[in-house]
């Protein structure tokens, strides 16, 4: 088995959803009492964010690679970068590494792809619903992706970073979510891309009336498969 490098913190809350995953993940493939080989790197969000809000992306990404050629050095087979939003600076991350870097789109993509959908609706923060990074990861798998308009894209991204980042779940907010994801439906989209890793949190398959896509159980199991492979 591979050694998974875990790059997390962006929140915690969700890096917690990927380690619990990835370890029921491959005890359900391994049996018995297995369970995944990684090692963790959990950065101070609040670091991150606040370049985040500066936007000061080279700067993030500078941080972020040294992270990950740690994670490399501490015996990493491959590295996953926990969050979506800061595949913005994978870039940068994957130039600094000798291991295979898993982007978050390519296994969000390959799922969409499979499920015979084409048009598909994307949630995330403001920074991945408005800038390119994953759109045209999608886009570039064939598929055209719907993102929210301008409220709602505000009204989602607060919730992230108002609640679900500090673990906080409110009935309130999936109800909020819903209707988002109801006016993407009226737009044409088929299913819904959870383009961040906390969404998960908030927001399952029974939810809502089309396919959910949750971007932290796809990169799970992509990083499982290219452990165990």
């Amino acid at each position: 088995m591979k050694t998974i490098g875990l790059l997390g913190g962006m929140s915690w809350e969700s890096s917690a959803l990927y380690y619990r995953l990835l370890n029921e993940s491959v005890r359900e493939q391994l049996g018995g009492l297995h369970s995944a080989r990684c090692v963790l790197l959990s950065v101070d969000f609040a670091e991150i964010e606040r370049l985040q809000v500066a936007g000061d992306w080279a700067r993030a990404g500078d941080l972020l690679a040294a992270d990950a050629r740690s994670l490399q050095a501490a015996g990493a087979d491959l590295v996953v970068l926990c969050t979506n939003t800061m595949h913005t600076v994978a870039g940068t991350v994957t130039a600094a590494l000798d291991v295979p870097f898993l982007h978050i789109g390519d296994s969000t993509a390959a799922a969409v792809t499979a499920a015979g959908l084409s048009r598909i609706g994307l949630l995330g923060t403001s920074y991945t619903m408005e800038q390119p990074f994953l759109v045209d990861r999608l886009s570039a798998a064939g598929l055209e992706v719907v993102v929210p308009d301008a409220a709602d894209r505000a009204a989602v991204h607060r919730v992230i970073f108002e609640e679900l980042v500090r673990g906080i779940v409110r009935e309130g907010s999936r109800r909020t979510y819903q209707e988002v994801i109801d006016r993407l439906v009226d737009r044409g989209a088929q299913g819904v891309v959870l383009g961040c890793t906390e969404i998960e949190l908030l927001i399952g398959p029974d939810d809502v009336p089309v396919p959910t896509f949750p971007t932290t159980a796809l990169h799970v199991a992509a990083a499982v498969r290219a452990a165990l492979t």
